[in-house]
């Protein structure tokens, strides 16, 4: 089963996202846990958010949620 993370960013938190970019991308690399993932964009194009991407440890949430998800529009488990 896939589950989707949807985490909304701190208000000023683009700075923090950034500096911790590098680190989140080594960490999705190394374990392999993460099967999808992108930000949420703000009107001008800014990364606001996150779809299943675990930057809570650098403490850039103001909210999230974790719910179990099904893809049936272009599966995502056929190509897993």
């Amino acid at each position: 089963m896939l589950y989707a993370i949807i985490a909304i960013d701190k208000q000023g938190a683009l700075a923090l996202r950034l500096a911790n970019r590098d680190a989140h991308f080594a960490y999705v690399r190394e374990t392999g846990l993460v099967k999808l993932g992108g930000p949420f964009l703000d009107g001008a194009g800014n990364m606001q958010g996150s779809l299943l991407i675990p930057y809570a440890k650098a403490g850039l949430f103001a909210s999230s949620e974790v719910r179990p998800w099904k893809a049936t529009v272009n599966p995502i488990e056929a190509r897993l």
